[in-house]
């Protein structure tokens, strides 16, 4: 008889005990025998909790869950919720990256990825681009996206009548229908086109009745249809009638997958104390763009918050304007001002340490960056030291240097000395981190000699008045670069007119020759050659002193998770993939 018969007889002839039975067991059993059969079942039990545990814990996984929802506090009320109208409103802006889809955006890296566009191709030496978009990508409304809808938003941005801020960046370039879901653009000359194709697409069936007179009066720019991943669902007015509140709903079809947050709710302050006090009565659960003041605060009872630094290309520099004021066409002069500049001391006043110091119109990172360049580093005995070997001395002991020069002659008369002080004028808007950075300047510089007077303008005034007919000795300002980097805008000479962004008027026939080559260049080794050797040159004649780039604060509870934001190409961009942000989550199998 083998094993396996031995064991089938056994389990023929193996009764088990009745109810009764067990009774009488513990009756006649002794205290020894109780104890231990109670030991063995306690150690079984808990063995099978232990191996249910391993076992859940094993073979399920934390994932997130479809529920919650997320209070966002939002600077000034809206007004366009309209991608081709909202380019100069932040907190438009803010909103239509979570309504609307563009063919390309940037996620929380700063890199470049695909949206509505499936694929892309590239033809004729960089002046064909052919994308084909997602198939089954619907509106917010049921009705699918097509190609249609792309040319018809392109042909708004186009058209004059619409008044479209971003009509510059599509003159002369051709679009057509290759089918229902392909389009081809045609450039005249090549450059980098991708990121503008971050665009959001307006629904032609909803859109193409509307007469451009109209168009920014609509009600669709207050309840918009999108394909993005949130959906309009209601908004609140005030007595005055500026909205306060706009809530979203997940778009449960939302081709970049449906979103966990079920809801979100956009609440709109006037002032960074409105935000700070909504904060802390637990009306909101996120919030953006802090003092270094408020920032302290909160880094000292943090608990319950994550704080995102964010990389923005973007850097703020003092532009010279030589044709205003005749002292600063003398290079060292603009070199001691530069070596009195104390960047790190501002990064840490103004913005609590929040930001990196700029020594070139390129930031750390961005393509043809290089140190090897001209740096100032903060060194006032050396700006000392240059102004006295120049000839300039504190004659009357104001604390102001002061330099005997020859009078422009006079016909017929010899010529006469005078003394003129080393003064300058410095112009901002008064933002109140810019009227702060002015004041340490003032400062930092009177330490050299050197009188800084400011001249705050305020915000709606300093286009018109000051930067458009370039009315202004030294202007303390922002660009921002984009995360393709344009250089050819803010430093070639053709763009000095006042439609130009050429704010520091510089002009140099080699780097104007190299920036556009650069344009043209598609090669990515002779191309950042040539951008490496245009900023050199830009860096050592000083047009500008380079100072700072902030960082970008977003802050958030900690109970808001899959947040990933560290290198933006605009703040409206931390919003990009925020489908992926959720608040709670649930175990499910593997």
């Amino acid at each position: 008889m083998n094993l396996l018969e031995k064991f089938n007889n056994w389990r023929g002839e193996f009764t088990w005990p009745a109810k009764n039975q067990w009774r009488q067991f513990f009756t006649i059993a002794s205290r020894r025998e109780k104890y231990l059969t109670a030991l063995f079942g306690l150690i079984v039990v808990v063995g099978l909790i232990i191996l249910g545990t391993w076992f859940y814990f094993n073979y399920t996984e934390i994932k997130p869950k479809r529920a919650g929802s997320i209070n966002i506090g939002v600077f000034s009320s809206p007004r366009f919720l309209n991608p081709v109208l909202n380019q100069i409103n932040d907190t438009d802006r803010d909103l239509s990256t979570v309504i609307f889809s563009g063919l390309m955006k940037y996620n929380g890296q700063g890199n470049l990825i695909n949206d509505a566009a499936a694929k892309y191709a590239i033809g004729d030496f960089g002046k064909v681009y052919e994308i084909t978009l997602q198939k089954d990508i619907q509106w917010q409304d049921g009705k699918p996206l097509t190609a249609d809808d792309i040319i018809f938003t392109l042909q708004v941005i186009q058209n004059p009548d619409y008044r479209s801020p971003l009509r510059a960046l599509w003159q002369g370039i051709e679009v057509e229908k290759i089918d229902d879901l392909s389009v081809r653009f045609r450039l005249k000359n090549a450059y980098p086109f991708l990121n503008n194709l971050t665009f959001g697409i307006l629904p032609k069936h909803l859109w193409e009745s509307v007469a451009p007179a109209q168009f920014a009066l609509h009600e669709l720019n207050l309840k918009p249809v999108g394909s993005g991943p949130y959906k309009f669902k209601k908004l609140q007015k005030d007595k005055n009638g500026a909205v306060k509140i706009l809530e979203f709903e997940a778009f449960k079809n939302y081709f970049g997958g449906e979103p966990y947050l079920t809801d979100l709710v956009f609440k709109f302050y006037s002032s960074e104390a409105e935000v700070m006090n909504a904060y802390k009565k637990e009306e909101i659960d996120a919030f953006n763009f802090l003092s270094a003041k408020n920032l302290a605060e909160l880094n000292k009872n943090n608990g319950n918050l994550n704080i995102y630094p964010i990389t923005l290309p973007r850097y703020f520099a003092v532009f010279f304007n030589q044709s205003q004021n005749a002292l600063l066409i003398d290079k060292t002069i603009r070199q001691a001002l530069a070596y009195a500049t104390d960047k790190k001391k501002i990064i840490a006043a103004v913005f609590g340490g929040y930001g990196q110091e700029i020594d070139s119109p390129l930031l750390p990172g961005m393509a043809g960056y290089s140190d090897k360049i001209k740096i100032y580093d903060f060194a006032p005995e050396q700006a000392k030291s240059i102004l006295a070997n120049t000839g300039w001395q504190d004659l009357d002991n104001d604390g102001v240097l002061e330099k005997e020069v020859l009078k422009e002659k006079v016909r017929g008369k010899a010529q006469e000395k005078e003394t003129i002080k080393l003064e300058v004028t410095l112009t901002t808007i008064d933002w109140p981190e810019l009227a702060q950075t002015a004041q340490i300047l003032q400062n930092q510089w009177a330490q050299i000699g050197v009188k800084l007077n400011l001249d705050i303008k305020n915000t709606s005034k300093i286009q018109n008045e000051v930067i458009k007919p370039r009315q202004y000795q030294a202007l303390l300002f922002g660009e921002v670069l984009g995360q393709e980097p344009d250089l050819f805008h803010f430093w070639h000479s053709s763009q000095k007119k006042e439609s130009g962004l050429n704010i520091a008027l510089y002009e140099n026939p080699e780097v104007d020759k190299l920036l556009l080559e650069i344009l043209e260049d598609l090669n990515g080794d002779s191309r950042i050659q040539k951008i490496q050797r245009a900023v050199s040159l830009i860096t050592d004649d000083l047009p500008a002193i380079f100072l700072f780039s902030p960082d970008y604060i977003f802050v958030a509870k900690k109970e808001i998770k899959g947040i990933e934001l560290e290198n933006l190409d605009a703040p409206s961009s931390r919003f990009s993939q925020i489908n992926r942000w959720y608040a709670q989550t649930h175990r499910t199998w593997k």
